[in-house]
């Protein structure tokens, strides 16, 4: 496998962001998820010491994808104007992949939390 890739996102703070991944083997066919678990964090830098806001994920093993999500309430702490860094990773509990990862930058809203 060649992890991870990169993706950058644009965030309007309060929002609800939700994507889903579709990994692939090296030859370009399914990745099979069956028996991983995956993890979707936030954070404000990277290494330690970061301030970290924890996504939910959800794997489908038939489809063989991921979907994670920043709920609303969790992208509230998320202060405008400013860049976040992500990490998605699945493991097995012997294997740990990083699936993905980026920059969020952070956008204020307009009419605040609903």
């Amino acid at each position: 496998m060649a992890f991870p890739g990169t993706y950058n996102f644009n965030y309007y703070r309060g929002d609800t962001l939700q994507f889903t991944i579709t990994p692939k083997d090296t030859n370009g066919g399914a990745f099979s998820l069956t028996g991983y678990t995956a993890a979707f964090t936030v954070a404000n830098q990277r290494g330690t010491g970061a301030t970290q806001y924890t996504g939910t994920t959800s794997i489908n093993t038939t489809t063989n994808t991921i979907t994670c999500t920043l709920p609303a309430g969790t992208g509230r702490n998320l202060v405008g104007g400013s860049t976040y860094v992500y990490d998605v990773q699945i493991t097995n509990g012997t294997l740990i992949y990083t699936l993905l990862t980026g920059n969020i930058a952070s956008t204020d809203d307009v009419t605040g939390a609903v």
